[in-house]
């Protein structure tokens, strides 16, 4: 009986990210695959590849038919989680790295997964937002460590997107995840790369795949003073789209005396394609080899 390949997932978005169970739900419905989820319990969005380093986070194994979860969290009053039918699940409060690193490791899991799938991203990962993105960091956490990795973002578009969206793009992904787990069982997929994939708005008519090269793309941030936490609250596409009269449930303070609250706003959007970022990686990646070999070479002459 031939062994399935083990897929871990992570995300940015939270647990209950619809892209995240959307790729869940698909992946585990093809039967081809073991399938994990290691992803934080709330959304961590834009934090890039930060990690908990000063404190712990702990991992509370919780009941689901067919499968062995985790719920992952750094307090004591975590939350009630919700759960997936038929994978492997647990929920980290730290960043999308630290749930990619937790994930593979042998400290939660049993085993090393040979696929780490991050998304799907609410929201398109390209040029320079690809530092800012905390689903990018959890498909490079995975790489930084040897397992071939993907992160996966969907260009959703208010009003014109819906959740159904998700499921077609985890379903237009299944190829490309297939095809690199062929090549990981063949030896054939190449070590020094993991990849990122977007998915356009119109998922129901993609063209196909085209491999591209980095480009340089990046949203005008600036700031604006208010007059509360609350105001300072930065909702995610999706919540954008609620009516503004709908009342947020957040704790919130007043500006008291020798205090200023800001919060960030988004000027507008700049995209310029180059090919800087692809020439750099090899010219690092060259260094790396010619400084491995005299290492190499200086070990030989001590022997």
């Amino acid at each position: 009986m031939e062994v399935l390949p083990t897929i871990m997932v992570t995300n940015d978005d939270g647990i209950d990210a619809p892209g995240l169970r959307a790729l869940v739900r698909v992946l585990v419905s093809t039967n081809l695959y073991h399938v994990r989820v290691c992803a934080p319990d709330s959304e961590k969005s834009a934090v890039s590849h930060g990690i908990t380093w000063r404190h712990p986070i702990a991992a509370k194994k919780v009941e689901i038919e067919g499968a062995t979860a985790f719920a992952v969290a750094d307090r004591a009053d975590f939350a009630p989680l919700a759960v997936l039918f038929g994978a492997h699940e647990s929920c980290v409060a730290g960043t999308p790295a630290d749930c990619s690193s937790l994930g593979i490791s042998d400290a939660l899991f049993p085993s090393v997964p040979d696929l780490v799938l991050s998304g799907i991203n609410m929201g398109s990962n390209c040029g320079y937002h690809i530092v800012y993105s905390g689903t990018v960091a959890g498909a490079r956490e995975a790489f930084f460590n040897n397992i071939p990795a993907i992160s996966l973002s969907y260009d959703w578009v208010g009003g014109v997107s819906n959740i159904d969206d998700y499921g077609l793009a985890a379903e237009a992904c299944l190829p490309i995840i297939n095809a690199v787990l062929a090549e990981i069982k063949n030896k054939t997929y190449p070590q020094r790369c993991f990849l990122n994939i977007d998915l356009p708005t119109n998922i129901r008519s993609h063209k196909g795949y085209r491999l591209t090269t980095q480009g340089k793309s990046i949203f005008k941030m600036g700031w604006k003073q208010i007059t509360s936490t609350a105001q300072g609250k930065m909702l995610s596409t999706m919540e954008m789209d609620m009516d503004s009269s709908e009342s947020l449930d957040v704790k919130s303070s007043t500006v008291s005396q020798g205090q200023q609250f800001f919060r960030r706003v988004v000027r507008g959007d700049v995209v310029t394609v180059v090919k800087m970022v692809q020439f750099m990686v090899l010219d690092i990646l060259k260094r790396d080899e010619k400084n491995n070999e005299r290492k190499l070479q200086n070990e030989n002459s001590n022997l």
